[in-house]
């Protein structure tokens, strides 16, 4: 019998590999950050095994996630985003990544970086939470409520509650892991 993971990890290779590596991790590097606020804004009415499929083509077509270089793209590179098939083609998205970057940016002027802006909701201490089911883990909370209203106020787009709560939990901000999982206790 192999590792007891999270429910929605047993799909196939490609999620398992991203729960067992990456999700639930606390990670605090800014381009990694951006990158998850990108990938999670663009699941917004698609499923995470979308996302996971399209990642390295995303990694490409956007320039590694480098949130300077987005900030910065213009008419002819958002028509030829438009164009890829590789990617989700959702104009509205694929603005809001521009604008994002740039509100990105603003926040690690002000804040230092886009890290201490972040993680200072939780006081940079992931919050660990216990659930037996996967059917217990929220969509969202009142952190996250809080979040995405607070994010929306600085200018960001596509980062409602349920969107912030699911970048939380990619990030480790929040430990969802179920208590069966073998990430549970290994992320604490």
């Amino acid at each position: 019998m192999g590792k007891m993971r999270c429910d929605w990890a047993n799909t196939n290779e490609l999620e398992a590999k991203y729960h067992d590596e990456e999700w639930g991790t606390a990670e605090h590097d800014d381009r990694k950050l951006f990158e998850m606020l990108v990938l999670e804004s663009m699941q917004a009415g698609l499923s995470w095994s979308t996302i996971l499929k399209k990642r390295e083509t995303l990694r490409r077509a956007y320039d590694h996630f480098d949130y300077v270089k987005i900030a910065a793209y213009d008419q002819e590179k958002i028509d030829s985003l438009l164009e890829d098939p590789g990617i989700i083609r959702n104009k509205l998205k694929i603005n809001a990544t521009i604008n994002n970057a740039q509100v990105f940016m603003q926040i690690q002027e002000e804040y230092g970086s886009f890290d201490q802006f972040i993680w200072s909701y939780i006081d940079c201490k992931p919050i660990q939470n216990r659930w037996k089911e996967i059917k217990e883990v929220p969509a969202s909370t009142e952190l996250s409520d809080k979040i995405s209203k607070d994010l929306k106020k600085k200018g960001f787009k596509f980062l409602g509650t349920t969107t912030v709560y699911a970048f939380m939990q990619a990030t480790g901000m929040v430990n969802d892991h179920v208590q069966y999982c073998f990430k549970c206790t290994e992320s604490e």
